[in-house]
C-alpha cells in the first residue's frame, strides 16, 4: 500500500473546477468547495477555479495535473468541459465527453436504455403544438413533465390534469433541452451510487412533499435518507446492478449517481444518470460512502484517483 504522502504527490497540482454558468451554479460553488477543503486537509496542492463563460474561453491549465470536475449541469457535466480538457490533455475525474452527454440528456437516456431492454417509464416528447388531452390519455394521470437536460429537478412538474400541461411545459421549456412528459410511477425512490465503477450502498429517499424536487433536494430538513433499506439482500442487489448496467450503457465511468423508482409491484425504472454528482452536506454520494465506512476526504481522494484513465492510480 502506498504511503499518503506518496499518494498526495502523484495527484500534483489539482485544478478543482466549479461554479460554471447553469442553472446548478451555486450547488456547484458549493460543491466545489467541499471538495477543495477535503483535498487541502488531505495535503493535496488543490486550487479553485470559479469558471465563468469568460474565464471559459480563455481558460489555462498550464502547471496543472489534473483537474477535478465539480461542475454540474450545463458546459460541467454535458461533455463541454471534458472536451477541452482533453484537448488540453489534462486528466480529469469522472467521465468522457460521450458519458458525459449522454447522462447529462434524460431523452438519450431513455431511448439508449430502451434500445438496450433496460427499464424506463413510458413517455412522449411534447413539441410546441402538443394536445394534452393526447398526451394524457397516453400516459394517464398524474404525470411528470421534464426538460430533458435539466438538473437538481429544476423545471419539473407534476401534473394533475390535461390543463395544467401547457403551463408545465412553459416551466420546463426555461430550462435546457427538449421537453418530454413521463408516466408517474408511484412507489419508492431510490439512488446507487457509484465509485471506482462499483456500487455504494442503496439509499431510499423519503419526502413529505410531492416528489424530490429541488426543496426537498438542498433546503428541507425534513427528507429522509435510508441506509440501507428496509429491503432483501437480493432487492438491493438487483437494483444495483441495474445502475451499474445504467451507468455502463451510456459509457458512464470512474464516479456518478443513477436514479430510479420502484412501483407498488417491484418493478424497477431507470430515472436518470448523473455523472457529476452533488457534494454537498445534503448530498447522497456522501452520505452513501458514510456507509460503506469512506469518510467525506478519502471520498474526495478516491474520485480524484478516477482521472487516472490510462495510468495506475495511487493505491489508498
Amino acid at each position: 500500500m502506498m504511503r499518503a504522502s506518496e499518494r498526495v504527490r502523484r495527484y500534483g497540482r489539482v485544478a478543482v473546477l466549479m461554479g460554471g454558468w447553469s442553472d446548478e451554479r451555486e450547488i456547484s460553488l458549493a460543491s466545489g468547495d467541499a471538495v477543495l477543503q477535503a483535498l487541502l486537509r488531505s495535503g493535496v496542492d488543490a486550487v479553485p477555479i470559479d469558471l465563468t463563460v469568460e474565464r471559459a474561453r480563455g481558460l489555462d491549465l498550464l502547471g496543472f495535473d489534473r483537474a477535478f470536475i465539480a461542475l454540474h449541469g450545463t458546459g460541467g457535466e454535458d461533455g463541454t468541459i471534458q472536451g477541452c480538457l482533453d484537448v488540453a490533455g489534462v486528466p480529469y475525474t469522472g467521465s468522457g465527453v460521450l458519458g458525459s452527454a449522454l447522462g447529462m440528456d434524460k431523452l438519450a437516456c431513455k431511448r439508449l436504455w430502451s434500445g438496450t431492454s433496460l427499464p424506463s417509464a413510458p413517455y412522449r416528447l411534447l413539441s410546441p403544438d402538443f394536445d394534452p388531452e393526447a398526451v394524457a390519455d397516453a400516459l394517464g394521470l398524474p404525470l411528470i413533465v421534464k426538460p430533458s437536460r435539466g438538473g437538481s429537478s429544476l423545471g419539473l412538474t407534476r401534473v394533475e390534469g390535461a390543463d395544467e400541461l401547457i403551463a408545465a411545459y412553459a416551466e420546463a421549456g426555461r430550462h435546457p433541452g427538449a421537453v418530454f412528459a413521463e408516466q408517474w410511477i408511484v412507489g419508492r425512490e431510490y439512488t446507487v451510487a457509484i465509485l471506482g465503477n462499483e456500487p455504494l450502498p442503496v439509499i431510499q429517499i423519503e419526502t413529505p412533499g410531492r416528489f424530490y424536487d429541488y426543496h426537498a433536494k438542498y433546503e428541507a430538513d425534513t427528507t429522509r435518507y435510508l441506509c440501507p433499506p428496509p429491503l432483501e439482500s437480493s432487492a438491493l442487489i438487483e437494483l444495483q446492478t441495474l445502475a451499474l448496467s445504467a451507468f455502463a450503457a451510456i459509457d458512464g465511468y470512474g464516479w456518478g449517481r443513477v436514479d430510479l423508482l420502484q412501483d407498488a409491484h417491484g418493478e424497477n425504472y431507470l430515472i436518470e444518470v448523473n455523472t457529476v454528482p452533488g457534494m454537498t452536506g445534503h448530498s447522497l454520494v456522501p452520505k452513501a460512502a458514510a456507509q460503506a465506512g469512506i469518510g467525506f476526504d478519502e471520498l474526495c481522494l478516491r474520485i480524484l484517483d478516477t482521472s487516472f484513465h490510462n495510468e495506475d492510480a495511487p493505491d489508498a
